[in-house]
């Protein structure tokens, strides 16, 4: 199938204003709780829904703004649903991790691993009733090891279910390297269930297309479940106010916060011992070293290396950039009752 780079970019542009505005809304106190954004996933959620058709079906994990911006829920009903308002999407009872949708099929959840046996639902569902249709299952690397998203490849493969598995790979569990937990490689441990499995650069979008195409015509012909593991950065770390992306980003500034603490309890006459201690020192600074060096890539944003591809074309970029800021601010307008 043909790239559409326009469109893609203007998808994945529509995504990453609303949830920088969600940060707006947050910061200024009129979001609660945590908040779990999708940035820097954009062209994963972008590739997929792209390829979806009316019947698919999506079962999303706690960032699931993107796929359903892209999938064309409303955006002022989304917003008044996390500023909590009786009148958005779920009422105002759901918040960011708990989106629904009956008429997008579509459903989100804050378990890390859900995602997998909902899709395994939405798929048995659409194999009786509506052949054909997919569904899809995204979900970060960490829930690799939840055994719900293991039982769901087991089922999936075994009776030969329409889904298609997306693996988000940060290599960050929440605030510890996947890789310390996480023994081999993701791609095997997938293709082991005798699926087909595709790899891919979260930030290529190009890539990302021709990675899906190569397996969702399968899933759709009844040749069962296949894999996608797409490598991809969020720069704002698990939740908005993460410390460890606010060290990344200012280590000298945060580590002045912390130091006292870390250097009293290195002093301390008990406890472990000092070797272990020191030890412990070191695995703090190698965590932040490398989550920086996660985080501040910028050759891993989507967004800004999908727009230079089409950065020649300068007029109808200005055009296409205007209307979608100016459609993310009226809804968000709408939503506060500003407009």
């Amino acid at each position: 199938m043909d790239v559409d780079l326009w469109s893609l970019y203007r998808q994945m542009l529509r995504s990453r204003l609303v949830e920088t505005e969600v940060i707006r809304l947050w910061d200024h106190g009129l979001i609660s709780g945590e908040m779990h954004l999708g940035i820097g996933e954009e062209g994963v959620a972008a590739a997929v829904v792209s390829r979806m058709r009316d019947g698919d079906a999506m079962a999303l994990d706690h960032r699931g703004t993107p796929a359903l911006v892209m999938r064309g829920i409303d955006l002022v009903s989304l917003f008044k649903e996390l500023l909590g308002r009786p009148d958005g999407l779920c009422a105002g009872r759901g918040g960011h991790m708990h989106l629904f949708s009956r008429e997008l099929l579509a459903a989100s959840s804050g378990i890390v691993g859900a995602s997998g046996p909902a899709a395994a639902g939405f798929a048995l569902a659409a194999k009786r009733l509506r052949p054909g249709c997919i569904s899809v299952a995204f979900f970060g690397e960490g829930a690799m090891n939840e055994g719900m998203l293991m039982e769901s490849l087991t089922l999936a493969a075994v009776w030969k279910l329409p889904v298609l598995f997306v693996c988000k790979d940060n290599q960050l569990s929440i605030t510890t390297l996947s890789s310390t937990v996480t023994a081999g490689s993701l791609a095997s441990r997938a293709a082991s269930f005798g699926i087909p499995v595709a790899e891919a650069d979260g930030a290529d979008i190009e890539e990302l297309c021709r990675a899906v195409d190569g397996v969702i015509d399968r899933i759709r012909e009844g040749g069962g479940p296949a894999f996608l593991l797409a490598r991809c950065v969020r720069p704002q770390g698990h939740f908005l106010g993460d410390q460890l992306a606010r060290t990344a980003r200012r280590p000298v500034r945060e580590m002045a916060r912390i130091a006292g603490p870390l250097v009293a309890s290195a002093l301390r006459l008990k406890g472990a011992p000092a070797r272990q201690r020191a030890s412990s020192a070191a695995s703090i600074l190698s965590l932040v070293r490398r989550a920086g060096a996660l985080m501040s890539d910028a050759k891993a944003d989507p967004v800004a290396r999908t727009r230079r591809l089409l950065a020649g074309a300068a007029a109808r970029l200005r055009v296409l950039e205007t209307k979608a800021q100016e459609e993310v601010e009226s809804a968000a307008q709408i939503a506060l009752g500003e407009a």
